[in-house]
């Protein structure tokens, strides 16, 4: 028995191919929000190199920020999930704790995230290499998130050795370089974005 319909994940498509031309170019539309974002973490990670009382400010926010967006997430679990909506609640309502403190006090958020700092950066680099040998088969350059994923599990065996000052100023520096090739990023997927309403 044969299917015109195409399966998921095995060469084919679910979608045809007009409905999925007409998404590339819905998509397309919204490049200039790509590009916002990419100036706004290039702006931060600006703010963040000066090594000052607003960088410290800077990364409070940002972490800040990053917990509300992982609460908004789990809220909309709650909307779609077929079960365990008590589960994504719990965490949707914890996030957006966690986010308050961080933007009450942003500078006690940066210090609690130096003292864990090479904590932090095992968690991350444990997750980019194994993020690059999932990506293997699609990413030609996967082999970069390996190095990156490598050497990060590297600086946080470095890290955890050193003193809170040492911490506080490895932490300034990545997360200013972070954001700035985050903002990079950001900027030239914008335009690649963009070249897709030409599809």
């Amino acid at each position: 028995m044969t299917s015109s319909a195409a399966t998921p994940g095995f060469g084919g498509s679910a979608i045809g191919e007009p409905d999925a031309m007409e998404a590339a170019r819905g998509v397309a539309r919204l490049w200039w929000l790509w590009l916002i974002v990419g100036i706004a973490w290039i702006a931060a990670s600006l703010v963040i190199l000066q090594f000052d009382q607003a960088s410290i400010t800077t990364i409070g926010v940002i972490v800040g920020i990053m917990f509300v967006f992982a609460s908004a997430q789990q809220f909309v679990l709650v909307v779609v999930a077929d079960s365990l909506r008590w589960l994504w609640a719990i965490f949707g309502v914890l996030f957006l704790i966690a986010g308050v403190i961080c933007f009450i006090n942003p500078k006690n958020t940066f210090a609690g995230l130096a003292d864990i700092l090479g904590f932090l950066f095992l968690l991350v680099g444990v997750w980019w290499t194994i993020r690059a040998f999932i990506e293997k088969e699609v990413n030609p350059i996967w082999w970069l998130g390996l190095i990156a994923g490598i050497l990060m599990v590297v600086l946080a065996f470095w890290t955890s050795g050193q003193f809170f000052i040492e911490k506080a100023y490895t932490l300034l520096v990545f997360a200013g370089i972070w954001a700035m090739m985050q903002g990079i990023t950001d900027i030239v997927r914008a335009f690649q974005i963009r070249s897709l309403r030409k599809v």
